[in-house]
Parts: structure tokens; C-alpha cells; sequence
């Protein structure tokens, strides 16, 4: 997957058990961002960041759209604990995650597991790969979105 590419399209079940397409948001630009588990630090800070910038996308003709192998009723407790104003989907399986190369091995404390590497996708009007951000720092990542989306999509 390269940028300027179609994006691969998806179908998951969202934390209000719609189904979610990524075609549904033809006509807006697209900020799909994938995290590894709801309520840790890291994903936390994340989300409540995308939260607080929330409306400036919405400004941006742009929808926030977070990933996680979470299951619905845990996307559900993490969007009421902190007041998310979007939805979270369910990549259980993570083969989303896996089409947008965010399933990767990962290593802590000396153990290899496999897992969601933070990564944040710009997909445009057209459903086209804009820009990516693989191995995200959280700190000030939402407001380099936020930007590039300003600058090259509005």
C-alpha cells in the first residue's frame, strides 16, 4: 500500500455494533488510526487528543475513525469514560490491521508478540491514501494530522 493508492476498503462492526465501511465516508477525508488496547496510557492520550482536536476536523470535512483488536463493549466503556465524540471499531481478527500493514511483531521486556504498531492513515475524498504515520509518538501526532489535513486536503 502506497500512498496515492486506493485504500483498502473495510467492513467492521463499529462500538455500537453498526456496521462501519470505509465507503460510507466517500466524500469526506478520512483520519483511520490504529491503536493497540483501549484504556492504556499511550491509547488513552491518543484518543483524548483526536477528542480535543475534534471539531477543528470536523471544520476539515474530515471523520476520525479509531482501530483496535478491542471488543465493542470495551470500545464502548473507553468512549464513555472519556467522552469520545467518534466511533471505534472492532478489528478482532485484525485483518484490517493487517491490509494497512499496522499487525506487526512487536517486542517487550525481551517477549515477541504480535500486534497493533500505532499507526494513523489520511485517506481523501476520493478514498485514496493521502499520507501515513507508522511507529506514532502520541505526543503532538493529532495536531500534525490536523495540519496536513489543512494543508493538503482543504
Amino acid at each position: 500500500m502506497t500512498v496515492g493508492q486506493k485504500a483498502p476498503e473495510f467492513e467492521l462492526k463499529a462500538n455500537n455494533g453498526e456496521t462501519v465501511k470505509l465507503s460510507d465516508y466517500r466524500g469526506k477525508n478520512v483520519v483511520l488510526y490504529f491503536y493497540p488496547k483501549d484504556m492504556t496510557p499511550g491509547c488513552t492520550t491518543e484518543a483524548c487528543d483526536f477528542r480535543d482536536h475534534h471539531e477543528n476536523f470536523e471544520e476539515l470535512d474530515a471523520v476520525i475513525i479509531g482501530v483496535s483488536p478491542d471488543p465493542a463493549e470495551r470500545h464502548e466503556k473507553f468512549i464513555e469514560k472519556h467522552g469520545l465524540p467518534f466511533q471505534l471499531l472492532v478489528d478482532e481478527d485484525h485483518q484490517v490491521a493487517e491490509a494497512y500493514g499496522a499487525w506487526k511483531l512487536k517486542k517487550n521486556f525481551g517477549k515477541e508478540y504480535m500486534g497493533i504498531e500505532r499507526s494513523t492513515f489520511i485517506i481523501d475524498k476520493e478514498g485514496r491514501l493521502s499520507k501515513e504515520w507508522r511507529k506514532v509518538k502520541v505526543k503532538g501526532h493529532v495536531e500534525e494530522a490536523l495540519q496536513y489535513i489543512e494543508e493538503h486536503l482543504s
